[in-house]
Formats: structure tokens, sequence, C-alpha cells
């Protein structure tokens, strides 16, 4: 499977560069990051909050096969921009991982394609690097494919 999605870290440095052009207007690649059932088809996860705002918050969950919750993340939403920007944070709650910065950048690049750039920022070097001895860029690639396939159908 070809891997669209480019994670960039420079060494050194505690920030990620995440991109990715997708085969969506911007109107919808937004969408699919604004709107709570549209991000749990592409996530695969249930949203617990989604309040689409500045100063908003957010909550997922995600559970195993039993029922249990595995995953749970949260946290608060600090610009949101219609169709062009939203700068959050994110908790992975019962990990050693501290909380990190997100600034989510949407580009129209044509009136069917568009760009999303994600700037990650972390507590430290060390706990970037944490991230990504995890399956971090595949499992990233793997939902923006998902996402591009599930929001391709709101066409």
């Amino acid at each position: 499977m070809e891997r669209k999605t480019k994670v960039h870290a420079e060494e050194g440095k505690q920030e990620i560069t995440i991109t990715r052009e997708f085969d969506l207007p911007v109107e919808l690649l937004f969408k699919a990051y604004e709107e709570p059932e549209i991000v749990e088809q592409w996530m695969g996860t249930r949203v617990l909050k989604l309040e689409s705002k500045k100063h908003g918050s957010w909550q997922i969950e995600t559970p195993d096969p039993k029922g249990n919750v595995a995953f749970r993340a949260n946290g608060v939403i600090h610009e949101f921009i219609p169709v062009q920007k939203i700068t959050r944070t994110f908790e992975m709650e019962n990990t050693p991982f501290g909380v990190q910065l997100e600034i989510y950048e949407f580009e129209r690049l044509t009136d069917d394609t568009s760009r999303l750039t994600m700037h990650v920022i972390y507590e430290s070097v060390a706990q970037r690097d944490q991230v990504l001895k995890l399956p971090f860029a595949q499992g990233i690639n793997m939902a923006h494919n998902r996402l591009e396939e599930i929001v391709s159908k709101l066409k």
C-alpha cells in the first residue's frame, strides 16, 4: 500500500509535521474533522464530545472487542477557523505521554483536491521519539486512507 501521508521529523526537535494531499474538496476534508459522525467513521472510535468551536473540548474512546475502553483521548480546541485551521491539545489517558499541541491547516489545492498539514509539538524530544517508535506513520496513513474513502462518498 502506498503511503500518501508524509511524516517529517527533524533530528533533535520536539515536533513533527504530517502532510497529506486528498482527492477531496477542502470543505469536505474540514468536515471530516468537524462533524462527530464522520470522525467516528474514519477513526473507528466513539466521539464522546466534539465542540467544534474556539474554547470547545473534545473526547474520544475506542473499545476493545469485549467493549472495555482500550484507548481514550481528550483535549481543548484553542482556535477554530472553519475550512482553514484547528489548533487543539491532545492528551492520551493512561499513558506516559504528556499533552501535545496540534495545529491542523487545511488548504484548497483545486476545486476537488486539498492538503492537510498537521504540526504536532510534544513536551520533549524524548517524548516525540517515543511516539515515533510506535507504528505511528502507518496508523495515520491508514486513518487518512479511510477518511478519504468515507468522505469521498459525501461528494
